[in-house]
């Protein structure tokens, strides 16, 4: 005598739920990866009247007004810094890197940064703020 069972297990299941979120996490890390590429380190930027989109280095060498040199947000010691720099940037192709300097920096530090880039033959850009 061949008894069945009542109630079978349904393998099947809906995945409607399932591209919910995954189109939640999509949109979540896209806003984030957006705001991803500011730095940590709170320096003022000057203003500049003719400013230019354009599409951001792969590292960052930020200067606050008291000397002190950081790159990607670590504090970096000035006679390190060049060795640093041309570590991190020798596999990449775009071989340049964005000078965040604070306003009331000496200007012979943002020189000394842009003396690194000028001998290691490496492309530079000054972050600026659009002046309003």
């Amino acid at each position: 005598m061949k008894i069945q069972r009542r109630n079978k297990a349904n393998p099947e299941f809906s995945l409607a739920a399932m591209t919910d979120v995954i189109l939640l996490m999509l949109i979540f890390f896209m806003i984030t990866s957006s705001a991803a590429n500011q730095s940590a380190i709170e320096v003022n930027l000057p203003k500049a009247g003719a400013t230019e989109d354009n599409i951001p280095n792969p590292l960052t060498v930020s200067i606050k007004p008291d000397g002190s040199f950081f790159v990607d947000d670590n504090p970096v010691n000035k006679g390190e810094l060049e060795q640093i720099i041309v570590t991190k940037l020798a596999n990449q192709t775009n071989k340049s890197f964005t000078i965040r300097a604070d306003e009331n920096t000496l200007h012979k530090d943002v020189v000394f940064v842009m003396e690194i880039a000028e001998k290691n033959k490496l492309n530079i850009a000054i972050a600026t703020v659009k002046d309003k």
